[in-house]
């Protein structure tokens, strides 16, 4: 009677319908959010209350609170009391709600594994099927190895509603253990038989996921390819079927299903391959393409064809096919052909240049995802024939592109003229354009590219810097073009009013003009820092070029010594200095700058914790087998640890017996006695005494210092040594005397040396005495390096060499080291007699494999090898 009672005074709950029309008649979030609380709080009572009549509708109601985004978890047990009900109505909500609210994250759907199994077993085909469903939607590791075997027996029933459920389900627990795929591998065998459609979808995306998933698994389905011909080639045969016609095409969604697993079983297999290479070709002419099933067909044939190992005409056809789609007036198809194009251009370059006005063309089209794309395409397409009308088609696009193209396709111009350019003069005149045209969207690198440019083409040098002040002249606004446009007044300056032997008009400017112009930039305040800085520096050369503007130039400079920025004040005063201080040599230091290479910031070396230097500088010279000694040396503390980047490895560390070290480098000479009671001194002894002249030179070897003389490099009779001294007897500082010959039979012209060291050296170059090395080593050309080592730490210094001979630009690359001192100090009583013996023998056996010198200091006859690895 009480519960009677309690039934007829509880309220009937809302139903769904009503719910949805309350919460989407709310005016504001926070009506909806109240709505939505109000009816969670009757569920909860209505759980509370341990109430089975609405559970189903309250659940229902609960998960489409859920949809909407707000907590909903507190009906989770409610789910497995529906899935426990034998109602197909409770079961039906449990299960949509275990899918929704429950994951395998939650311990709570470890408790409805023992339903799954009792309701994959039940006689009805509908709570077999929502089984089916859950569990190939939340199953978990666990959850999967203990129904496995229920969902494989399952994919062997004879219902075909059952199959194709049982079969998706598999493919879930396949892609979360893979390990349970053998398990499935027999009965999917004859699921290719079967009739169904439905159970062919599913069986071949079951296909799909076991290959993707196990090699071993793909060569065992790749037997299987003549079935998935024949099954193919009745699709597209087939009559009209209404059950599976989808706007005029059989089935698409199979066909395209079975084209991506031919795809995976013919990649990287012959034999596949052509199995499938005539259904290929017949599906690609017979699908009709005025409908979009089509072309989702014809596009996975595009990809099936360049995935596998195809013939020759079968890729010219796919990527005809995809000609097609860039004429469609979809643009989303349109997009695809793109996309597929720059993936494939690779695969059958040829092919996709017969489009290439096409691709063009959809530069043009009004959405910028194509336009990003045909970008991208035209410059993949970009090539020695083509390069001409290309660039003038890619020209227009810059003009009139958006701002966010600018910038990537000025660099991408830049490199494709840089490898295919005709000639220099058509590569100046593109690059200029992209100067004049891309504004200050251009990155830095094409700055750097041009200029480089310009340095190495002599012969337009005239023309170069014309062009460059005509177009400075107009817009000075554009800093890329004034940066460029600055360098090369300042260096070829001289070359405005000389004739450049090109179409144009000759320059006719004067000195003052010229100036006036880099004053009107640098004064302008929309010149960044950069652009300041180039000018200046320009300025500075143009007074070595215009003698009779020296004293306007100093002025102009003189002004930014109080610039409030710290890189021009410091340009301005040392500029102004060289003028003042050091005006003797300023027009030598002015000179123009030798051939810039391909990365200008090449020598820029940087010394990190492993000594290693830029790659760019990585080549070692070559040299004779016999020189590379330093290997036979010992290891004491890094002493000669060289840098392994250059082939060189760090020598192996020798175990000294009784002689030590002393004894082992005399036993280079075989029958020398072995030397005892050797004392070797501490590295950082070893480091002070580095280069350093003897202490006492009246104790010297017939009265005669040897320094070292170095020789740095020797190749097709090109001689480099250097000579090293000691700068004030400060062990900090070496001045090392460069001299080049030539004993070849030709001049060497244009003679360029360049060295670069660590971080923690200090480098100073001084101007070379020439550029002309004459043959037979008539002349010579000296050039002085100052090495300021704080940390008197063992020399590595890069080199860099360039020159002309016989009309032929030749570019040398090497690493040199200086050892350190090596020094052996005895304790034996040698007259001197019979220690010159000794210093013979040793220099007469060791001159040929070091460059060495040796000295005898002090009352205990140290021996001092300088030793030198070319």
């Amino acid at each position: 009677m009480m519960n009677v009672l309690k039934a007829v005074s509880t309220p009937v709950p809302k139903r769904l319908r009503d719910l949805i029309r309350e919460i989407r008649s709310s005016r504001t979030a926070a009506d909806e959010r109240a709505v939505v609380n109000k009816e969670c709080a009757t569920i909860r009572d209505s759980f509370r209350d341990q109430d089975n009549t609405y559970r189903c509708r309250n659940v229902a109601k609960l998960l489409y609170i859920h949809m909407l985004g707000y907590p909903a978890h507190f009906g989770q047990l409610e789910c497995m009391k529906l899935i426990a009900s034998p109602k197909f109505t409770d079961k039906r909500i449990g299960y949509l709600g275990a899918m929704l609210l429950l994951d395998e994250r939650q311990d709570v759907h470890l408790l409805i594994t023992n339903s799954l199994k009792n309701d994959l077993n039940h006689q009805t085909q509908y709570i077999q099927s929502l089984a089916l469903c859950t569990l190939g939607a939340i199953c978990s590791t666990e959850m999967s190895r203990d129904l496995a075997g229920e969902v494989e027996k399952m994919i062997k029933s004879s219902n075909a509603y059952i199959k194709k459920k049982a079969i998706l389900c598999a493919f879930g627990i396949i892609r979360k253990v893979p390990d349970l795929m053998e398990m499935y591998i027999p009965a999917t065998r004859s699921l290719l038989n079967e009739k169904n459609h439905g159970v062919l979808l599913t069986a071949v995306c079951l296909i799909t996921e076991m290959s993707e998933k196990s090699p071993d698994t793909l060569h065992h389905f790749r037997k299987l390819v003549p079935q998935l011909v024949r099954i193919l080639k009745n699709l597209i045969m087939a009559g009209y079927s209404p059950e599976h016609d989808v706007s005029g095409v059989s089935d698409p969604f199979l066909q395209v299903k079975i084209l991506r697993l031919l795809r995976i079983l013919g990649h990287n297999d012959a034999e596949a391959s052509e199995t499938m290479n005539d259904i290929l070709a017949q599906v690609a002419t017979n699908t009709d393409t005025s409908k979009n099933v089509g072309h989702a067909i014809l596009y996975e044939i595009v990809l099936t064809i360049m995935g596998i190992q195809s013939e020759a005409g079968l890729r010219v056809l796919a990527v005809n096919i995809l000609g097609r789609f860039l004429l469609n007036n979809d643009k989303n198809i349109r997009y695809v052909a793109l996309n597929t194009l720059l993936r494939v251009v690779n695969a059958d370059y040829n092919a996709v240049q017969r489009h290439r006005t096409t691709i063009v063309d959809c530069l043009k089209d009004p959405d910028v995802s194509i336009r990003r794309r045909a970008i991208e395409l035209s410059f993949a397409l970009i090539n020695h024939n083509n390069i001409r009308g290309m660039m003038k088609e890619l020209l227009l696009f810059l003009e009139t592109c958006d701002p966010e193209f600018k910038s990537d396709c000025c660099s991408n111009i830049v490199m494709a003229a840089s490898k295919y350019s005709p000639n220099k003069r058509w590569h100046i005149d593109t690059v200029l354009k992209v100067l004049t045209t891309a504004g200050n969207y251009i990155k830095g690198d094409v700055v750097t590219i041009a200029i480089q440019l310009v340095s190495e083409t002599s012969s337009l040098h005239a023309y170069s810097v014309q062009q460059l002040y005509r177009a400075l002249y107009s817009d000075i606004t554009q800093q890329p073009l004034a940066q460029v446009a600055a360098w090369c007044i300042g260096e070829y300056g001289e070359l405005l009013n000389t004739p450049s032997g090109e179409d144009e008009e000759p320059l006719h400017v004067t000195e003052d003009e010229v100036i006036t112009l880099l004053e009107r930039v640098l004064s302008n305040n929309n010149s960044a820092v950069v652009t300041k800085e180039y000018v200046i520096t320009a300025l500075m050369k143009l007074s070595s070029r215009f003698p009779a503007s020296t004293l306007r130039l100093k002025q102009i400079i003189a002004i930014y010594g109080s610039s409030t920025n710290v890189e021009l004040q410091q340009r301005s005063v040392e500029y102004t200095n060289v003028f003042s201080k050091f005006d003797h040599i300023r027009s030598a230091l002015l000179e123009h700058m030798p051939l810039i290479e391909a990365h200008p910031h090449s020598l820029d070396v940087s010394y990190q914790e492993k000594n290693d230097y830029s790659s760019l500088l990585s080549e070692p010279v070559s040299r004779p087998a016999q020189e590379n000694v330093l290997s036979t040396l010992p290891t004491e503390n890094g002493l000669f640890d060289l840098i392994s980047s250059n082939g060189i490895q760090p020598a192996p560390h020798v175990e000294t017996g009784k002689g030590g070290i002393a004894a082992d480098l005399l036993d280079l000479l075989g029958d020398m006695p072995p030397v005892q009671n050797t004392v070797v001194p501490p590295v950082n002894d070893l480091l002070d005494n580095f280069l350093q002249p003897p202490a006492h030179q009246n104790n010297l070897v017939n009265g005669t210092s040897y320094l070292p003389v170095v020789t740095a490099f020797n190749k097709d009779g090109l001689l480099i040594e250097f000579n090293c001294q000691r700068a004030n007897n400060d062990a900090t500082k070496t001045v090392i005397n460069m001299t080049a010959t030539n004993s070849s039979q030709f001049p060497m012209l244009d003679f360029v040396f360049q060295a670069a060291v660590p971080k923690s050296f200090q480098l100073n170059l001084q101007s070379p005495s020439g550029n002309r090395l004459l043959p037979n080593n008539a002349g010579h050309v000296t050039q002085v390096i100052q090495l300021n080592n704080p940390q008197k730490q063992p020399i590595r210094m890069r080199l860099r060499i360039s020159y002309t001979q016989n009309g032929r630009s030749v570019n040398e690359m090497g690493s040199l080291y200086f050892c350190d001192v090596l020094i052996v100090t005895t304790k034996l009583s040698l007259d001197g007699d019979q220690f010159q013996m000794v210093m013979a023998s040793v220099k007469v056996t060791l001159t040929s494999l070091y460059r060495s010198c040796f000295s005898i200091t002090g009352t205990e006859k140290p021996i001092v090898l300088y030793c030198s690895e070319e």
